[in-house]
């Protein structure tokens, strides 16, 4: 089943490019605790609509969504850290979304929303959601039906916050 409002996350570690320039394992509880925090989750980084609507999106409405007492918007995909950082480069995310790798789907298997996205030459990758994550616990959730986008982009959050 998976992960419900009211619901922990998963404390698995997820990965960031550190001060060295390599990746950083950190726990998820360690990244996402002791705040109010808009996760959204994409199928692959560089992708069609992940490029072309989410993560813009996202970046766009990072300071609307902060106004409404956000503290961090942050980005997930079954990619790795370096793919992460190059992707939220290349769309202006530094500074306004924090772009997190789950490089082995350990959070999207762990919250059970993993998409085995083999037949299309992906592999495992994560669903398209976004979540609204209090202290590491879920306090909304929008998960997209397959192959659609709309609750879960950056204007359906901020309209879901009110």
């Amino acid at each position: 089943m998976p992960i419900q409002a009211g619901d922990t996350i998963p404390n698995v570690n997820l990965y960031v490019i550190g001060d060295s320039g390599g990746p950083e394992a950190k726990p998820a509880h360690d990244l996402l605790g002791g705040k109010k925090v808009v996760l959204f989750a994409v199928p692959g980084a560089f992708t069609r609509t992940c490029s072309a609507k989410h993560l813009p999106g996202f970046v766009r409405e990072a300071d609307a969504i902060r106004a409404k007492g956000v503290d961090e918007v942050a980005c997930i995909s079954v990619n790795d850290a370096a793919v992460m950082k190059a992707w939220g480069e290349a769309h202006g995310a530094p500074g306004k979304v924090t772009m997190l790798s789950d490089g082995i789907a350990e959070f999207a298997n762990g919250i059970g929303l993993s998409s085995d996205m083999s037949a299309r030459g992906y592999g495992v990758r994560s669903k398209r959601y976004a979540m609204l994550i209090d202290d590491n616990v879920v306090k909304s959730i929008w998960v997209e039906p397959s192959g659609e986008y709309g609750v879960s982009s950056a204007e359906a959050v901020l309209e879901q916050l009110g």
